[in-house]
């Protein structure tokens, strides 16, 4: 088991919000504060762990023709203790997140880490997973929450941050706010990402090589 892959997978290879583009639903919808980000993505993490190391646990004794059913058995019993552990300490956020907790069940991430990963690996390795793609979940949750808070309220968790005179875009906390902030992060991030490729094919380049165009026999394109 490779830790440090499977968590830099987790969290920025495989980012399951900026990478992946599943679990949309609560992305889009929760994210109207910093505080519901968070609130959401550490539930769906406690629920990923969870039901990892159950899955990896009895992977070999489910049939696998029933299995995603059991998956959802499992996901939803943890699911269940989740609410009942919201609405008995933190009822206010409880209601901030209304029925996007329930609908963890079926969320697209933690289906797909049970059959991708779960279902193959020890019961470590899949817990380890589930932290990373937790923390990943959460992350991305935490820093669209923080800019659509500031920008529509001028607030993060709550706390002024703009001052009185600084406009307030309302549409940041409205639906459509959602999916600025989503596309401009994630076109932000493919720059990013494209920079660095770039910057990487430089610098294993053969050094013998000067732009390849002017000489022969490189062994990168084949000149």
């Amino acid at each position: 088991m490779n830790a440090g892959k499977i968590m830099r997978n987790g969290i920025f290879e495989e980012n399951p919000i900026f990478i992946q583009v599943i679990g949309m639903c609560p992305t889009l919808a929760v994210t109207t504060s910093a505080t519901n980000g968070v609130g959401m993505g550490i539930s769906a993490t406690i629920v990923l762990i969870c039901s990892n190391i159950v899955i990896s646990l009895i992977r070999r004794l489910v049939p696998d023709k029933v299995r995603i059913p059991c998956y959802i058995v499992v996901i939803s019993t943890f699911v269940t203790m989740i609410q009942f552990l919201l609405q008995a300490f933190f009822p206010a956020l409880n209601n901030s997140l209304g029925i996007f907790i329930p609908l963890i069940v079926v969320n697209c991430i933690i289906l797909a880490r049970a059959e991708a990963f779960a279902s193959k690996n020890s019961p470590a390795a899949a817990a380890l997973d589930g932290v990373a793609m937790g923390l990943g979940f959460t992350l991305a949750l935490l820093i669209i929450g923080c800019i659509r808070e500031l920008l529509g309220a001028g607030s993060v968790f709550g706390l002024t941050l703009l001052p009185s005179f600084f406009p307030r875009t309302i549409i940041m906390i409205l639906p459509p706010g959602a999916f600025l902030t989503l596309g401009l992060l994630m076109a932000f991030l493919n720059v990013m990402q494209r920079r660095r490729g770039v910057t990487n094919a430089k610098t294993n380049q053969d050094p013998s090589c000067d732009g390849c165009a002017k000489s022969a026999g490189c062994a990168d394109c084949g000149q």
